[in-house]
């Protein structure tokens, strides 16, 4: 069982903010039935007991049943008049069970992390709570490979060999995407430097899907010297490619032309 102190604090402010509004028409529903007459007693804790049961935990709610006797004369009866029957009417209180808040607030914030893995000095707790965080870039890179962006749609193939060598050649590309991505964080770590996001702010934990559309334009371009073999550069080269291109690595250079 596992509860980290950012998890306890959003799921107290999620909380509060659900217990807020369910406060608020909870009072309501007790007003509402305080405003009815019952003609009997039980009659009216029936009713209070039909409206408590969908009451949340953490609500307490103090109630008391109060007879209100009638005439069925008109106008004002005699002081010594005796009341020929009675209305019933719900009077509650509605308050907030803070203990009861606090262990919604930890049983919400509380998840299950299983493992085969039961030495301590094999893996610590708190790595594998990183190891179970970290499969969020997995399921992240697996949703990569359904984008459309991917072309993997447009790949066609009815033989169950062809699917699964397909499947490979997709879990491979996934590999060295995450590898390419793992590089270049790393080394903006390391440098110090950062790249602009969407929103031209700095960062230095890009995606390397962001990366690729930055990578867009480039070409390859083939052309022929009046003397001289045949010879082929990269057109459309900006700071920011040289930049991601060096950080990257030498085999990135080479391919790229440019100088370390």
């Amino acid at each position: 069982m596992v509860r980290t102190t950012q998890g306890e604090e959003r799921a107290q402010a999620t909380l509060t903010r659900q217990v807020e509004k369910t406060r608020q028409a909870w009072q309501q529903q007790l007003w509402h039935l305080g405003a009815q007459r019952f003609a009997c007693e039980p009659d009216a804790r029936a009713a209070l007991a039909q409206l408590l049961k969908k009451r949340p935990a953490w609500f307490t709610v103090q109630t008391r049943v109060v007879s209100h006797p009638k005439h069925s004369r008109p106008g004002r009866p005699r002081q010594d008049a005796t009341p020929d029957r009675a209305e019933w009417q719900i009077q509650a209180t509605l308050t907030v069970n803070e203990a009861a808040v606090t262990r919604a607030v930890q049983r919400n914030a509380s998840f299950l992390v299983a493992t085969n893995v039961l030495d301590a000095e094999q893996l610590s707790d708190q790595e594998l709570i990183q190891t179970y965080k970290e499969q969020g870039s997995v399921e992240r890179g697996f949703a990569f490979r359904k984008d459309p962006l991917f072309l993997a749609s447009s790949v066609f193939v009815k033989k169950p060999e062809r699917i699964v060598a397909l499947s490979l050649v997709m879990v491979l590309c996934l590999l060295v995407y995450r590898l390419a991505e793992h590089r270049l964080r790393e080394q903006l770590a390391a440098t110090g430097q950062t790249v602009p996001t969407q929103l031209k702010q700095p960062t230095d934990r890009p995606t390397m899907r962001w990366m690729f559309q930055c990578f867009e334009g480039i070409s390859l371009v083939g052309f022929q010297p009046s003397n001289g073999p045949p010879q082929r550069d990269i057109a459309g080269l900006e700071p920011l490619h040289k930049q991601v291109i060096r950080l990257l690595g030498p085999c990135c250079e080479k391919l790229y032309k440019v100088d370390a």
